[in-house]
């Protein structure tokens, strides 16, 4: 005979799986935006972001880098001070990870590490995509999605840009995008 199921145990199997997920919520000016790892292809990429979120090392950052139609990119220790300004894009934590690069699909929404032409050289900068860009697939270790703060992406996506100190590209936001805090939320 089946045994009978508490009530306890009946609310427990209500829960959606997805409410274990980890997740890191980014808290900006312009509002938050809620990305879910991915750490089955990607650990020591999520686990890298994690212990830099766990350390606040992202609080007082900005999105340094915005490319209309492709991506927004954060990260740099460099950007908590303006004065910082020529450098930017050319910070980290001190150390690089390895790539980590698999078949997720560079899409809107999906966070990635930013890197330099060394595959492994990845330490705190991130991207999001603002569009599809399968160009990047295989090249770029995609470690999350966007599940929450579309609006957001869109409107940072959105924001007037000039010529970046450290090259041609027209890519340096013109106001501030501040990243007030990077938290982890739900499973630990």
């Amino acid at each position: 005979m089946p045994k009978k199921s508490s009530k306890k145990n009946e609310a427990k199997s209500t829960i959606p799986a997805a409410a274990s997920i980890e997740r890191a919520l980014i808290k900006t000016n312009y509002g938050e935006m809620t990305v879910e790892f991915w750490p089955e292809v990607a650990p020591k990429t999520v686990e890298n972001l994690k212990k830099l979120a766990r350390e606040k090392f992202y609080d007082g950052t900005c999105f340094h880098r915005i490319v209309a139609g492709f991506m927004i990119q954060g990260g740099d220790p460099l950007t908590k001070d303006e004065k910082n300004a020529d450098s930017f894009g050319t910070g980290g934590p001190g150390y690089q990870i390895d790539a980590e690069f698999n078949e997720r699909h560079h899409e809107k929404g999906v966070l990635s590490m930013a890197r330099s032409s060394d595959p492994d050289s990845a330490g705190s900068q991130f991207f999001i995509c603002l569009n599809d860009a399968g160009f990047l697939d295989r090249q770029y270790t995609a470690f999350g999605k966007l599940v929450a703060g579309e609006d957001v992406l869109t409107s940072i996506g959105k924001v007037p840009t000039t010529y970046s100190p450290m090259g041609n590209e027209k890519s340096q936001p013109i106001s501030r995008v501040a990243v007030e805090t990077i938290t982890l939320v739900g499973a630990k």
